[in-house]
């Protein structure tokens, strides 16, 4: 069996409205996503503590499934008309096929060289070096499997950097694999801080998997004000702008930050914000993703 999955342009102010009007005429399923995703214009949906939310993404595509035996072009063009669009928004319209979607999920997931002493190792695989530290983790709701270059370049760091006794921050924890890989590699205590609820939960589970202790994961108005040895952040530009004070007073003196979540393009304007307090070495890039850290004065 195969389905029919169509993928169009809408701006944010039709995005949710034409999502329900084509679910009303027969969608099996319709998702949101960002169309500026990995570009410059990126565009996070969650609010940071003490801001209200952004709400949907300016630019937006729908992505909805019907049965194969629908003509989704004329679904569409109802679905516009209902919502009172002048104008057919651009689409394309692709074929889904048929799979076991476990069994294709997981092939996409091999373990994950970080560093030769330290791998991500989804829970369907044996490890392949049992006197590694292997962080066990599986994708799930939140970002951060290992896969992504934002994610191995904090974990390299955390793995060259940390030297043991270190408390740690990870604010934008996502799945909680910096903060669970801040306790491995020999800090004393790691605090994770997301806004997703989800994450906080995935967080807390991946904890337990993992048998870590003295780690704990909040949302950002149950976690209390200290200073830690080591915050590391891995969001995305626009945030990590907007949180350079609170990331900067969370940042014990002597300190260290790490920032991640920034294209190449972005980092001297993330580190000019950050420069009121700290002092920086070069970047490290990856696959046009970069990675900054600094030594707080």
């Amino acid at each position: 069996m195969s389905w029919l999955t169509l993928i169009a342009d809408s701006d944010a102010a039709h995005a949710e409205a034409l999502s329900e009007a084509l679910l009303e005429l027969g969608a099996l399923s319709v998702d949101l996503l960002d169309a500026d995703a990995d570009t410059p214009d990126e565009q996070a949906i969650f609010g940071e503590p003490g801001e209200p939310p952004p709400g949907v993404w300016q630019h937006n595509q729908v992505s909805a499934l019907f049965d194969n035996d629908q003509d989704v072009a004329a679904i569409l063009r109802q679905a516009a008309s209902n919502i009172g669009l002048l104008d057919i928004p651009n689409y394309r319209i692709e074929s889904l096929e048929d799979n076991d979607w476990v069994r294709l999920t997981q092939s996409q997931f091999d373990p994950i060289p970080i560093s030769p002493r330290l791998w991500i190792v989804p829970t369907w695989h044996t490890p392949r070096d049992l006197s590694a530290i292997n962080i066990v983790l599986d994708p799930g709701l939140a970002f951060g499997t290992g896969s992504h270059p934002t994610t191995r370049l904090c974990l390299r760091w955390l793995d060259h950097n940390l030297k043991g006794g270190e408390t740690v921050l990870d604010y934008g924890c996502g799945s909680g694999i910096l903060a669970i890989a801040a306790r491995k590699l020999g800090a004393i205590s790691a605090v994770g801080v997301d806004v997703d609820a989800q994450a906080v939960t995935a967080s807390r589970d991946n904890a337990v998997a993992n048998e870590v202790d003295h780690i704990a994961f909040y949302l950002p108005n149950q976690v209390k004000t200290e200073r830690y040895d080591v915050v590391v952040a891995n969001i995305l530009t626009n945030p990590l702008r907007m949180l350079a004070p609170l990331l900067a007073d969370a940042t014990k003196t002597g300190g260290q930050i790490v920032l991640s979540g920034i294209l190449e393009q972005q980092a001297e304007d993330v580190m000019a914000v950050y420069q009121a307090w700290f002092d920086f070495a070069p970047p490290i890039f990856e696959d046009g993703w970069s990675c900054l850290s600094g030594c707080k004065r």
